[in-house]
This record gives structure tokens, sequence and C-alpha cells, in this order.
């Protein structure tokens, strides 16, 4: 298991050179350590991430706007798209390119008073509402984007938000807890899991469904099926062969 903080007094706002950094990070996760797992994505401070650094953001004009925001989308793809599964640990205000660094991420544990938002609309921008639809529905979608006003993570939920709440002294706790489930499994098993959900979260049911039939035969070539299998039927802890 490896922790990613975001470390950027006092709010973990994002500059393009933080664009960068996170980019180059989970777009190669296997050099950050030996026999990754899982990632768990949290901040220091009371916030995860209040969104872009305005002053930077200020600056930002046709000329330069499309580089800059290639360099936004490889960071957060470079999230979604990270070989390993990642858990996003919220505390405080997740807004903006918060909100998005958070929904990249396979899924999110929140303190119960973290604060979800996207602004855009308060500080002349657009984005962000197709990152917030990986975790709510439609209505809530709009109608955070629309007003720009933060929705509490326990309210967020209630309203069909995809978190897992917990306590704020419990956070740690509980996204440690999740990755310590997720790297328990077969890491080549794991590995390809994340590539073919991130393929299928786009597709029909059918097509989605016969593309993940066609990796359950592959992977049952693999000696960690036949292992998973073993140690279930044995009631005993699997013995994995690294990930390829």
């Amino acid at each position: 298991m490896l922790w990613v903080t975001l470390d950027r007094s006092p709010a973990n706002a994002v500059t393009r050179e933080m664009y960068i950094e996170i980019a180059d990070l989970f777009g190669n996760i296997d050099k950050a350590g030996v026999d990754v797992r899982a990632v768990v994505l949290r901040a220091q401070g009371p916030h995860f991430c209040a969104g872009n650094d305005l002053d930077e953001f200020a600056t930002m004009t046709p000329e330069n706007g499309t580089e800059r925001m290639w360099r936004v989308r490889e960071a957060f793809f470079a999230i979604q798209d990270c070989a390993v599964p990642v858990i996003g640990a919220v505390q405080g205000a997740a807004l903006g390119t918060g909100l998005a660094i958070a929904a990249s991420c396979d899924f999110v544990v929140a303190a119960r008073d973290a604060r979800f938002g996207l602004p855009e609309l308060s500080v002349g921008v657009m984005g962000g509402a197709r990152h917030l639809a990986r975790m709510a529905p439609q209505p809530l979608v709009r109608r955070m984007f629309f007003t720009g006003d933060p929705v509490r993570a326990d309210a967020f939920a209630a309203a069909g938000g995809a978190v897992v709440l917990c306590d704020q002294a419990e956070l740690d706790d509980t996204a440690t807890k999740f990755a310590r489930r997720v790297a328990g499994f077969s890491p080549t098993a794991s590995r390809l899991a994340k590539h073919i959900l991130n393929r299928i979260e786009d597709m029909d049911l059918k097509s989605g469904y016969a593309f993940e039939q066609g990796y359950t035969v592959q992977m049952s070539g693999h000696p960690d099926s036949k292992e998973a299998l073993s140690a279930f039927r044995e009631k005993r802890p699997p013995r994995y062969v690294p990930a390829a």
C-alpha cells in the first residue's frame, strides 16, 4: 500500500507544477515503490483540496489555456488510469479541482463533515461536472454545478453521492482498512480489474459484460485464479505470485 499526500498549505490549491507531478506519479506508479497494490490519496491539513491556485488561474488566457487544461486532464486521467486501485481520503473542502481529483479515484472515503462543491461558475470557468457524475446522479450534479454551493459529505451521500462516510478521526484508519483489503487480492487480478472497470464504465450492459467475460477466460489460465479458488475452498490465506 502506498500513501500519496497533497501537501501545499493552507488548502492544497493545485498549481501547474503539481498537476505535472501528479500525472508523473500516478502514470508511473511502479516507480514509487516495490509491489504497489493499492494507493491511498489523502491530504495534509484541514482541507483535501480547495481547487486551483487562483493567482495562477487568473493568468490563463486563450493563448496559454490549451496547454494548461491539457496538464489538468493528464493529472486527473493519470489517477483514473493508475495501474492499481486508488482510494481517496477526503476531509474538509474538496472543491473544483479537489472534487475532480477525488472523483478520479476508484472510490472515496470521506469525513462526515467534509464538503464537496463545484464553484466553477463563481470564478468564471467550466469543468468538473463530468467528474462529479462518476460519484453522483445527474440531478445532484446539476444542483451543485448551477448553485456552486458546497454539500456536506453526509448530505451528499443521502442525496445519492457515492462516498463511504466515517468520523474525521477515523479517516486514515478507514482508508487503510479498504486499501489493505484491496491489496489482499491477486495483484495481477486487481490490475486487470482496474483496466476492465475503466473500459466498461461507459459501455452498455451487453457489450460491457461480454468484455468482462473475455478477461475471465484469459484470467483462468493464470495461476492466481486457481490459487484464489483453492484458498477459498481450504479457508486459508492465498499465496499469490507478484504482478506480471
